[in-house]
């Protein structure tokens, strides 16, 4: 099987191909340009009024302070799961101003692919789906289709929705996080964790369902996890108000 990766500038990528590279060969890795943050700003702030998207700022601010906080145990999560973030091999990395654009396509086009994993991009565009014939799984960070969008664990917890709070490894189509889901696990936390290890422990879950949903792909057997009564909810970045009202309430 002929296996690409599309992927952000985040360290989660990373980790995500050195996990899966232990088991199976990746052929090339696309990596996707954030959008500046003039261009970002400009799109909240149309979706979501000026309020909203400056306590969403106010919170990333105060974030980096928490960030230095969780970072022993963020260490401690990687150590336990064997999560590696080293750098991609330079003879299979290729850099794109979009994952959307015409070059990408033709990448894929030359490539031709059996199975692209992406993780930590833009939302993949119709265009770029229908291009080529593979199978696009995404890795979520959240239980779909109940905690879509993003931070879909700390919500869960908010939310006081145990159950829920987890990860999904499922198909991409043209919706955010709607593609049929493949494979879904819950992660247990601690009074450790907080805001920023959810993702590490979610992902260090995550990683073992990808695996097997590449087995999947190969042998033929991929199956959609159906559920029929959940309630499906876009979920987007806390602000700073809502972060600390819920830590009053005890969620990290």
């Amino acid at each position: 099987m002929n296996i690409v990766m599309l992927v952000g500038e985040g360290e989660s990528s990373k980790i995500v191909y050195n996990s899966l590279s232990k088991d199976f060969e990746i052929n090339l890795i696309i990596e996707d340009t954030s959008i500046s943050k003039k261009a970002f700003l400009k799109r909240r702030i149309k979706k979501m009024g000026y309020l909203k998207v400056f306590g969403q700022i106010l919170f990333l601010i105060y974030n980096k302070i928490l960030f230095k906080k969780s970072k022993n145990r963020i260490n401690s999560i990687k150590k336990e799961n064997g999560l590696i973030s080293d750098l991609y091999p330079k003879e299979i990395f290729k850099k794109v101003a979009s994952i959307n654009n015409q070059e990408t396509i033709k990448i894929l086009l030359k490539n031709q692919p059996d199975i692209i994993i992406v993780n930590g991009t833009r939302i993949v565009s119709k265009k770029v789906l229908n291009a080529i014939d593979a199978v696009f799984i995404n890795i979520h960070a959240g239980i779909t289709p109940e905690y879509r969008g993003v931070h879909g664990g700390y919500w869960s917890l908010v939310n006081k929705d145990q159950n829920n709070c987890g990860v999904t490894v499922h198909l991409v189509d043209e919706g955010i996080d709607t593609g049929g889901v493949l494979y879904q696990d819950n992660i247990k936390t601690n009074e450790l964790d907080d805001f920023n290890t959810y993702p590490y422990l979610q992902l260090s879950k995550a990683i073992r369902l990808v695996k097997k949903a590449i087995k999947d792909v190969k042998s033929g057997s991929v199956k959609i996890l159906e559920k029929s009564d959940s309630k499906s909810t876009l979920y987007s970045h806390p602000t700073l108000f809502e972060y600390i009202k819920n830590r009053i309430k005890g969620i990290k």
